[in-house]
């Protein structure tokens, strides 16, 4: 929904900004990594698969490995060339890793290749800033999936 909303989809009063002719991200700014159900027959969105954004759903993360997918990565930002944001939402993991989130799901991207993708990323001196989504403490009765998601993060933003 974010993503929907920031390229300009979605109901006016959450897309349309004063003094702001177009949307904020247009498509070919965007890279979407991670996507489980794109190929989906009954996919929510399935008007996302033809636009100019590059998409990199899961399979092809899981088919290709981090060094492929930050390559495609690169090609893309090198092609816009604008400082950029990473948006991390925490069910891209598989949810035998990460239960405690608002969609869990399988298959989802092994968590070395995510801190391997991110960790290039947030890195990068042309990366503005990363926000994460949704981790739900209510299903983390024993706070062991905050403990990993921590770590995970520690992992991320570890000096390299």
């Amino acid at each position: 929904m974010d993503l929907a909303l920031a390229t300009g989809r979605g109901e006016s009063l959450l897309t349309d900004w004063p003094e702001i002719a177009s949307p904020l991200v247009a498509d070919e700014q965007v890279i979407q990594i991670g996507e489980r159900e794109n190929r989906d027959p009954d996919f929510a969105w399935p008007d996302i698969n033809s636009t100019a954004m590059t998409l990199i759903d899961v399979f092809a993360v899981r088919e290709l490995g981090a060094a492929r997918v930050l390559e495609r990565t690169w090609t893309t930002l090198a092609r816009v060339g604008w400082p950029y944001w990473v948006h991390f939402d925490v069910d891209a993991l598989d949810q035998s890793v990460m239960p405690a989130v608002d969609s869990p799901g399988s298959p989802g991207i092994d968590p070395d290749d995510l801190i391997a993708i991110l960790a290039a990323l947030v890195a990068d001196a042309r990366c503005t800033g990363m926000d994460m989504t949704i981790f739900d403490p209510d299903l983390d009765p024993t706070g062991e999936l905050a403990v990993l998601l921590v770590s995970l993060l520690g992992q991320i933003f570890a000096p390299r």
